[in-house]
C-alpha cells in the first residue's frame, strides 16, 4: 500500500509541473494595470490551467501509474474523469432521481473540477490499462482490441462508480469539507500541524497525499487555486503556502551553512560543493529534497528538528496573516511572481520573517550537530570515506549523466536486479529484486545526495533536479542490458599511475602558460573535480585566442580521442594533462585541431592544438584550460607565481621540485 502512494506521488508530479504555467500567466497579468486587455487576457489564461486541475489529474495519474507509459492511458484518464462530470450535472441529477433541480443536494456542484473525482479517474485508468491493454477480441470486433479497449472499459467502469457517487457523493463531500473545516477553524494551529507532518512525510513520498487536502480543493481548501484565481479572504488564502518562503529561501540554506560550519576540515570542501548545490536549489526553485536528503538519514534527529521549524514558521507566518503563494514550491521564482497578486498579504514581511528563520536554523542546527554529535554530512569519521571507491567503465561519448547512470545501475546490482525505474522531480524510484545487493559507496559516487532503501524492493536515490536525464539514461543501459564494469585502468578522471624508475628524484620542472590569457587559481575553476584537485594539483588559464601551446617540455604521453585532452610526460618523471575547456568531452572533438602525436618530443612554447574559442562557447562550455600534475605523489615542492594575472606563452607560471 505505501508503494503504491508513493507512485501516486510520483506520478502527480507531472500535472503539479504545469502549475508554474498558470502562476507565471496569472502572476505577469496582474503586474500590469489591471485596466490593460493584456493584463486580463494573462489572468484568464492562467485561471483557464486551474481550472482544468482535475483532469490534468486525471491524465497524470492515468499516464504515470500504467506500467506502461502509454497515450492510451492518458486517453483512457481523459474518459473517466468526462464520465460522472457530465452524468452528475444537477441537471442530470435531477432527472435520474425524479426531483426538481432547485432541490438536488448543492453536493453535486462540487463535482466539476473536484481533484478527489480526477483521481479516481486517473487511478481507474491506469489500472484498466494495465488488465485490458493486450487484450484480444474476437475477428469481429478485433479493431477494438488492444489499447483502443482501454478506453472504452473507462467509461464503462466509470458509469457504474458513477452510480455509486450517485447516492453517496453528498455524504462523501460533506465529510471531507468537515475534515477541512477541523483544521480551518484550528488556525494558525492547523497550519503549524499541516507543515510539520508534511515535512516528516517527504522521505516516504507520502506528503503528496496530505498536499491534496489543503492545497487542492479535495476538502474545500484549494489553497493554490484560490490564491492563484484571487477568491477568498486576504490574510487567510495562502496560509497554507505563506510559511514555506521563510524556510525554503532562508532557513534550509542557513542549515546548510551549520552542517558545513561543522564538516571536518579534511572535508570542508567536498561538502561546501553539496551544501552549495542544495542551498541554491532551494532557495531559487524550492526543491529542497537534495538537501534533506543529505541529512535525513545520517542525521534523523536534525531532521525532525528541520520539521518542527517548518511547523512554527508556517504557524506564525498563519498568526500574522502574512501571505503568499506558489504553484510549483516556495522558492524565489513563485515568490516574486506572487508579490503582486491582490490576494497577497504582506508578502514583504514573510522576507523579515525568512532573516529570522535563517537564524533559527543555523542556531538550532548547529547546537544540535554539537551537543549531539551528529554525522551531518562532513563528520562522518575519516576511515569511513569513500574516496578509494573505483571508477567505473566509460567511453568518450558519456556525458555526466550516462557516467551518473552506470555508477547508479552498477551499484543498484544491473540488470538482474532492476524491476522497475521511474522517477520524480529530484528522485529516482526503483524497485528491485533485492535491495541488500546494492553498493551504497559505488551509487553515491555518481554524485547522489542520498540513498533510502525503503524495503527489501524499494529504493530512492535522490539526484536532485537533473534527475530526468539519469533517469532516461539508465533506463537505456536497462533496455540494452549493459554491461558495466568497474575500471581499474587509466581514464581521463582517474590519475594515471606512474613507474619509479621514471621519477628523477631532487629535479626541477617549470611550468608556462599555454597561451596569452588570464592565469586563474585552480581552485577557482567552476569544475569541481579540478577545482578540488580530484585529479592532482596545477593552474588554469582562460586564453585569449585559439591556439594552445605546450606548457612544459616533455613527451606526447596521449592524446585522447575527442581531442579535448593531452597528455604530456617531462623529463624527470612528472606526467601532465592539458584539459581544454570544461566539460568539452561533450563536443566529440569537433571544436579542436591537434597537431602533436604520442611520442613526439615538445618544448614549453610549442603548438599543441588550436582550440575555437568561440565554437566552445556557443555550446555552452566554458573554455578555461586547465594544467594539472596527476602524479602528485611525486612531487614534494610546488610553487605557482603571482596567479589571476594576465599571461602570455613566455611566462613562467609554476616550479615543482620532485620529491
Amino acid at each position: 500500500m505505501k508503494t503504491y502512494l508513493q507512485r501516486m506521488g510520483r506520478s502527480l508530479q507531472l500535472p503539479v509541473a504545469v502549475l508554474p504555467a498558470a502562476a507565471l500567466l496569472a502572476g505577469i497579468g496582474h503586474w500590469l494595470p489591471d485596466k490593460w486587455a493584456l493584463a486580463q487576457f494573462l489572468q484568464a489564461g492562467g485561471t483557464a490551467i486551474l481550472g482544468q486541475l482535475a483532469l490534468l489529474f486525471a491524465v497524470g495519474l492515468a499516464l504515470g501509474m500504467a506500467k506502461e507509459k502509454d497515450g492510451a492511458s492518458a486517453l483512457a484518464g481523459v474518459v473517466a474523469y468526462i464520465v460522472p462530470v457530465g452524468v452528475l450535472a444537477p441537471a442530470n441529477v435531477a432527472l435520474l432521481r425524479g426531483i426538481d433541480v432547485k432541490n438536488v443536494d448543492p453536493a453535486f456542484n462540487a463535482i466539476p473540477g473536484n481533484v478527489f473525482i480526477g483521481i479516481v479517474a486517473g487511478l481507474t485508468a491506469a489500472a484498466l490499462y494495465d488488465r485490458f491493454h493486450e487484450t484480444k477480441l474476437p475477428m469481429a470486433l478485433s479493431f477494438f482490441s488492444g489499447k483502443r479497449l482501454v478506453p472504452i472499459m473507462a467509461s464503462l467502469v466509470m458509469l457504474l462508480f458513477t452510480v455509486v457517487l450517485l447516492f453517496v457523493w453528498p455524504s462523501l463531500y460533506n465529510a471531507l469539507i468537515t475534515f477541512g473545516k477541523f483544521f480551518f477553524k484550528l488556525g494558525p494551529w492547523g497550519a503549524g500541524l499541516f507543515g510539520f507532518f508534511n515535512r516528516l512525510l517527504i522521505p516516504t513520498g507520502l506528503h503528496q497525499a496530505l498536499n491534496q487536502v489543503f492545497e487542492f480543493n479535495i476538502a474545500g481548501i484549494n489553497d493554490i487555486g484560490n490564491f492563484w484565481a484571487n477568491k477568498g479572504i486576504k490574510g487567510i488564502t495562502g496560509m497554507y503556502l505563506a510559511g514555506y518562503f521563510p524556510v525554503m529561501m532562508f532557513g534550509l540554506p542557513a542549515g546548510a551553512l551549520a552542517i558545513y560550519r561543522n564538516a571536518l576540515p579534511e572535508r570542508k570542501k567536498a561538502t561546501a560543493s553539496l551544501m552549495m548545490a542544495g542551498a541554491f536549489a532551494s532557495f531559487f526553485t524550492g526543491v529542497t529534497e537534495p538537501l534533506e536528503f543529505s541529512f535525513m538519514f545520517v542525521a534523523w534527529p536534525l531532521y525532525v528538528i528541520h520539521a518542527a521549524f517548518t511547523g512554527l514558521s508556517m504557524a506564525f507566518a498563519a498568526f500574522m496573516h502574512w501571505t503568499a503563494g506558489f504553484t510549483f514550491s516556495a522558492g524565489l521564482v513563485d515568490y516574486v511572481l506572487s508579490l503582486h497578486m491582490p490576494i497577497a498579504n504582506h508578502p514583504l514581511m514573510l522576507l523579515v520573517q525568512g532573516v529570522v528563520m535563517a537564524a533559527i536554523y543555523y542556531f538550532g542546527f548547529d547546537f544540535a550537530i554539537k551537543k549531539f554529535n551528529l554525522m551531518t554530512p562532513g563528520r562522518e569519521p575519516l576511515e569511513t570515506t569513500n574516496e578509494d571507491t573505483a571508477e567505473i567503465d566509460t567511453s568518450d561519448e558519456d556525458d555526466k549523466y550516462m557516467i551518473a547512470a552506470k555508477k547508479v545501475y552498477l551499484g543498484i546490482g544491473g540488470h538482474d536486479n532492476i524491476k522497475v525505474i521511474d522517477n520524480c522531480t529530484t528522485r529516482l524510484r526503483l524497485q528491485l529484486f533485492d535491495t541488500g545487493n546494492i553498493d551504497q559507496a559505488m551509487i553515491k559516487s555518481s554524485g547522489a545526495a542520498g540513498v533510502n532503501v525503503l524495503d527489501k524492493n524499494n529504493v530512492q536515490i535522490i539526484i536532485g533536479t537533473e534527475v530526468q536525464f539519469v533517469a532516461d539514461d539508465l533506463s537505456k543501459l536497462y533496455k540494452e542490458n549493459a554491461d558495466v564494469e568497474v575500471d581499474k585502468s587509466t581514464k581521463e578522471e582517474s590519475k594515471p599511475a606512474s613507474s619509479d624508475s621514471d621519477i628523477q628524484s631532487g629535479s626541477t620542472d617549470f611550468f608556462y602558460s599555454i597561451s596569452k590569457g588570464q592565469l586563474e587559481d585552480i581552485e577557482e575553476v567552476s569544475d569541481p573535480t579540478f577545482a578540488q584537485k580530484m585529479l592532482g594539483d596545477g593552474y588554469a588559464v582562460i586564453p585569449d585566442n585559439n591556439l594552445i601551446v605546450s606548457p612544459v617540455d616533455g613527451t606526447i604521453s596521449t592524446i585522447f580521442t575527442t581531442k579535448h585532452a593531452i597528455g604530456i610526460k617531462t623529463q624527470n618523471g612528472l606526467e601532465v594533462l592539458v584539459h581544454m575547456g570544461i566539460d568539452t568531452v561533450q563536443l566529440k572533438g569537433e571544436p579542436f585541431e591537434v597537431k602533436v602525436v604520442e611520442g613526439q618530443k615538445v618544448s614549453h612554447g610549442d603548438d599543441l592544438a588550436t582550440m575555437d574559442l568561440r565554437a566552445v562557447e556557443n555550446s555552452g562550455k566554458k573554455t578555461d584550460v586547465m594544467i594539472i600534475i596527476t602524479n602528485m605523489s611525486a612531487v614534494s615542492y610546488m610553487k605557482a607565481s603571482n596567479l589571476d594575472r594576465s599571461v602570455d606563452p613566455t611566462d613562467e607560471v609554476m616550479k615543482v621540485t620532485i620529491k
